[in-house]
């Protein structure tokens, strides 16, 4: 798994920028646009939120677990429905930004969580986080799918009876190389070069090979209900973002600013910042090397 100084060096390193670009309590994962890409950004994040909720029967007065919570983004759209929302992260810059803005959130790693610390839940997600929890290496020693196993019956240890999980998750597409293929020595603007990048700015990060693994990895805890690809939508959310972070801003260019010395002398900074030449993330979405699933689970009967 992607361990605590991973996961600072891509959310607190980008912090500031994020909030400046995005806002406060701004959305850090696929929007929901259905088609429709004419809706402004915050529009189709609305959506993706009324989306999880409705999926999730959450209502007033609800608990609701956020695992992997960013800046807050859905915790807020609970909070404003009248229900009560939980949020955990590893990145201290994240929770931080969060309780500033009126979150209940900790900093804590969601699969060690147990009902004694938060208690138990109508509802739970994970939205982006998943991605984080096996590593390349914990693949390459067969583990991934014990990992995820063990995470989904953390999740149905949280949840009340019929409680509801959902998850927002990339995963490996059905043009994704051969995993020995990647390289960041590879031709720039490769598959291999593109898939590498990925990994620098997502380090202890690997991914699920589809949604097939996952939904077999819940099966003994869970029922699936819902399947739905997002990819088209993530590689819009993307191309808005790219255009929010470059939009001026005095204090976000004073930000950029101070950051141009180690900008310069480290490569490796850049990359995990993921400015370079191209968007490797993007682009791996675009060549479906990369996919993008929502799923929505509800917990099996005892």
């Amino acid at each position: 798994m992607a361990d605590r100084n991973d996961l600072d060096y891509t959310y607190t390193l980008i912090d500031r920028v994020f909030r400046h670009a995005i806002g406060e309590t701004g959305d850090f994962s696929g929007a929901l646009y259905n088609g429709d890409f004419s809706l402004p950004l915050e529009e189709a994040q609305r959506r993706k939120h009324r989306f999880i909720a409705d999926s999730l029967l959450i209502g007033k007065g609800s608990r609701v677990l956020d695992m992997g919570c960013g800046w807050g983004a859905f915790l807020r759209s609970v909070r404003d429905g009248g229900a009560e929302g939980v949020g955990v992260t590893l990145s201290e810059g994240q929770a931080r930004a969060c309780r500033r803005n009126g979150l209940d959130v900790h900093l804590a790693d969601c699969r060690t969580l147990t009902p004694g610390r938060f208690g138990t839940f109508r509802a739970v997600t994970c939205i982006g986080a998943f991605e984080a929890f096996c590593s390349r290496e914990e693949w390459q020693a067969g583990k991934q799918d014990a990992i995820y196993r063990a995470f989904f019956k953390t999740v149905h240890d949280l949840l009340e009876p019929a409680g509801r999980f959902y998850m927002q998750t990339m995963v490996f597409g059905k043009n994704m190389i051969d995993r020995d293929e990647v390289d960041i020595r590879a031709a720039r603007g490769s598959d291999a070069h593109v898939c590498a990048q990925m990994q620098k700015q997502f380090p202890g990060h690997w991914l699920p090979d589809g949604a097939d693994q996952i939904v077999e990895a819940a099966r003994p805890y869970f029922r699936l209900l819902a399947k739905s690809s997002g990819r088209l939508d993530y590689i819009e959310t993307q191309k808005e973002w790219r255009r929010r972070f470059r939009r001026f801003g005095i204090r976000k260019y004073a930000f950029y600013l101070s950051l141009v010395p180690r900008y310069l002398a480290d490569r490796e900074f850049r990359e995990r910042l993921g400015v370079t030449e191209v968007n490797a993330n993007r682009i791996c979405f675009e060549r479906e090397i990369l996919d993008h699933f929502r799923l929505v689970f509800e917990k099996n009967p005892a």
